[in-house]
């Protein structure tokens, strides 16, 4: 017994040692967040004003990116939201390569940190989006997603490409929408740092938010199937392409609306996410 108890010790000193490196990736991947939670937010608002007549517009990310550029100090903000995706994206991939959340290995497991690598190549691209803006380099047209289809078909094997991609992204869409409708979110939340109202938003948004996100994802990873299938780059389309075809459809109006609300609360919950998520590595 008393042999043990020096190698537990050394056990828990490795451990503690493993999940104390390089702090600052934690509290940039917190920042990341909180910079997701703000752009969406933002195309949440845009796209309920598009809902209602008020001027907004059914657009993603870039979109609304070129919005916070003709605001006040918006090269300003644009800087704070870029440098705060790159956090993001370096909490995604650390996310998907070192596990830290113990996603396993397993089929599920495996779709879900391929699903985190897509992510922070996706933000990745934004958050370069937003400093070019920032900059006044000009930014995307929002065609982005056509102009990266259109390269991966001319590659051999480009199609199925595009169709393990579309897969992933439903795959990870429908992740999250049933993460959002069981709840099973809170876990990723140290609750006992929260007050009650705290909680108690974080579990309201987080559903509502997560089952609205999911179904988008499900939807853009439906497209660049779609792409796969007709070889036509034209085929495929980001988030701003799906509100528009939620539009589109009977009821249009309300079913964007109710889209639209989600992703502002999808919104709000990113920005608890980043102040409250456990995290294995750093401070």
């Amino acid at each position: 017994m008393q042999a043990s108890r020096p190698v537990n010790e050394a056990r828990q000193k490795a451990n503690k040692a493993k999940n104390e490196t390089k702090p600052w990736i934690r509290r940039f991947g917190r920042f990341g967040y909180m910079a997701q939670g703000v752009v969406y937010g933002l195309i949440g608002v845009l796209a309920l004003m598009a809902a209602f007549g008020s001027g907004g517009q059914t657009t993603g990310q870039s979109g609304a990116l070129q919005s916070v550029a003709n605001m006040p100090f918006g090269s300003v903000l644009l800087w704070v939201i870029g440098i705060g995706l790159i956090g993001y994206v370096v909490w995604e991939i650390v996310k998907c390569f070192k596990d830290p959340e113990n996603r396993g290995s397993d089929a599920k497991g495996i779709i879900i940190r391929i699903g985190y690598f897509i992510s922070g190549i996706i933000y990745g691209a934004i958050a370069f989006n937003a400093i070019k803006l920032a900059i006044g380099s000009g930014g995307s047209d929002g065609g982005g997603q056509q102009t990266l289809s259109a390269k991966l078909l001319s590659q051999p094997f480009g199609q199925w490409i595009i169709g393990i991609v579309g897969v992933v992204i439903i795959g990870y869409g429908l992740y999250e929408f049933i993460s959002g409708y069981k709840k099973t979110f809170m876990s990723k939340f140290k609750t006992s740092e929260m007050n009650q109202q705290e909680t108690k938003i974080a579990r309201k948004a987080g559903k509502m938010g997560l089952m609205a996100r999911g179904t988008v994802l499900a939807m853009v990873g439906y497209f660049f199937i779609q792409t796969a299938i007709t070889a036509n780059p034209d085929e495929t389309k980001g988030l701003g392409g799906a509100l528009s075809e939620l539009a589109q459809q009977p009821y249009g109006t309300w079913l964007l609306a109710l889209v639209a609300l989600g992703l502002v609360l999808y919104g709000i919950y990113s920005i608890i996410r980043g102040r409250y998520e456990h995290m294995a590595l750093g401070r």
